[in-house]
């Protein structure tokens, strides 16, 4: 199962991306057995703290979403990990032959889904919704996962580790500008009336 390799990344990462080289995944295995079950982690934890928990600015009142409210924004949140996902993959399966990939099975989602993996499980500080605890978590996920992508993309692709920074990097500008989009696309979504309810 594509699980079995979570814990690896984290304690044996080299290893780790040989293995899943090894491994061949496909993209529904990958969807099935690691996308699906770790993107719940965030949106669950994000539905729990902003229902639940609350969060607070400064000496204010403790505020909390309703819970339709929650499931809605939780639900686009759960989607859009997904798909960002899948384009992300695509993103590097495009990029790969600039790079001197020689490979007829692409791994370009295999690669951002595995990279993502410490963004999904740290994603369960959202159970508590505190903007530094929540910031100093989120800086932590991110590092590793950049540090996943560099080490990981040169085993997964086997190319030279010269080639696989610049690939890299390439792949973490994409990232980045997805990220900018996201936050476009949300600010259109809440002014078209998807935006937060809080409990009054």
């Amino acid at each position: 199962m594509s699980l079995g390799h979570t814990m690896g990344l984290f304690t044996r990462p080299d290893q780790e991306w040989e293995a899943i080289r090894n491994d061949s995944e496909t993209l529904s295995r990958i969807y099935i057995g690691h996308i699906f079950l770790l993107a719940l982690v965030p949106a669950l934890a994000g539905f729990y703290g902003t229902t639940q928990v609350g969060w607070q600015v400064g000496d204010g009142q403790i505020i909390r979403l309703t819970t339709a409210s929650a499931l809605q924004l939780c639900g686009l949140f759960y989607a859009a990990m997904l798909v960002g996902i899948y384009i992300l993959g695509r993103f590097i399966d495009f990029f790969a032959a600039t790079y001197g990939v020689q490979e007829d099975n692409p791994r370009g989602v295999v690669l951002a889904a595995y990279t993502a993996t410490p963004i999904f499980l740290l994603g369960v500080i959202a159970a508590y919704p505190n903007i530094w605890i929540n910031m100093l978590v989120g800086l932590v996920a991110v590092s590793y996962a950049v540090y996943l992508l560099y080490e990981g993309l040169p085993i997964l692709m086997k190319i030279p580790e010269d080639r696989g920074f610049m690939f890299a990097s390439s792949v973490l500008t994409v990232g980045l500008v997805m990220l900018v989009a996201l936050f476009a696309i949300s600010v259109v979504i809440w002014s078209a009336g998807v935006g937060p309810v809080y409990v009054s």
